[in-house]
């Protein structure tokens, strides 16, 4: 029987000219928003808000400022060439995610339903290609075989759906029942794209092909991979020895050169990471809100956004 975690989160009203507000579960938080449309405008930070669980957004310029807040309720959000993809939970009797299309307002265009709890969502740097993931059983990557996830692809110009990446061909893998795919992201081609494949107890890092229905794997012990601007690296977590709870570390990969640079950040992030620029990564850590870290292995992590997660910048 499928096992599925439900998260009741409580919903804060906002005010127009409201300045600041409070959601005391489990602890205070407090945070200034100021009036105005949330868009997908150029140098604006697009994020989900931790106290109202809505799109929200600031100036890359001033991260830490005062937010506007939209009414889009989304449990991931992601925005590419002025487009949004808000991944959702679905209302009704029965577990279930909704991918919501939006316009550089927020504005809804389109919607699909899918099975499951949302987890990762993506759309291609043209916004052509949108992929997201949910789980179907289970809670966590935290443990292999502890969970079950449906992860699928939509061309928005030609209305093709793959519903479910489990039926892509691996070069070199025959068939296997526990096969599960997660954390797409995409290339500028609109049809290859970089995935995590997991089956007999390992994880792989893959490059797939949307248009032929297939992969190769790369290489092993590679999660929720996301291509930097330029194309020529992936930032991904990886299992490294540690706390059994959330044993990841993010490194950065070279794909010329397939080397491997681990992060300044330490704290085990289990997050598909966004690139703000070619040098900068982003990431959300629960209770601790939105962070950067350099991208070469340098530096040491600084919050950028309070109370908020799914980061994604408009450029």
């Amino acid at each position: 029987m499928v096992r599925v975690l439900f998260v009741v989160a409580a919903v804060i009203v906002l005010g127009v000219g409201a300045t600041a507000y409070a959601l005391r579960a489990p602890e205070e938080v407090a945070v200034a928003v100021e009036p105005g449309p949330v868009e997908l405008s150029a140098g604006r930070l697009l994020f989900v808000d931790g106290a109202s669980g809505r799109v929200a957004s600031v100036p890359m310029s001033d991260p830490g400022g005062p937010r506007r807040v939209s009414s889009l309720s989304c449990k991931r959000f992601y925005t590419a060439a002025r487009q949004g993809l808000c991944l959702a939970d679905r209302s009704g009797p029965f577990p279930g995610s909704v991918a919501i299309f939006v316009g550089q307002s927020l504005e809804e265009t389109h919607r699909i339903d899918v099975a499951g709890v949302p987890n990762r969502a993506k759309l291609s740097p043209d916004g052509r290609m949108a992929s997201w993931t949910t789980f179907v059983t289970g809670d966590s990557y935290a443990q292999t075989g502890a969970f079950s996830t449906r992860t699928g692809i939509y061309d928005r110009e030609t209305s093709l759906y793959q519903s479910n990446l489990e039926g892509t061909r691996i070069a070199g893998m025959k068939r296997a029942e526990d096969m599960n795919f997660w954390g797409v992201t995409f290339t500028g081609d609109d049809r290859s794209y970089y995935a995590t494949l997991s089956t007999g107890g390992k994880t792989y890092l893959v490059d797939g092909d949307a248009v032929d229905i297939s992969a190769t794997p790369l290489r092993e012990n590679a999660e929720c991979p996301s291509l930097s601007p330029d194309g020529k690296r992936l930032a991904f977590k990886k299992r490294v020895p540690g706390d059994g709870a959330r044993p990841w570390r993010q490194h950065v990969l070279d794909l010329t050169t397939m080397a491997e640079t681990p992060l300044a950040e330490t704290r085990g992030i289990d997050d598909q990471v966004v690139w703000l620029d070619d040098d900068t990564i982003a990431y959300g850590l629960p209770g601790e809100g939105i962070w950067a870290v350099p991208a070469n292995g340098e530096g040491t992590p600084r919050q950028l956004v309070p109370h908020a997660s799914s980061p994604s910048l408009v450029s």
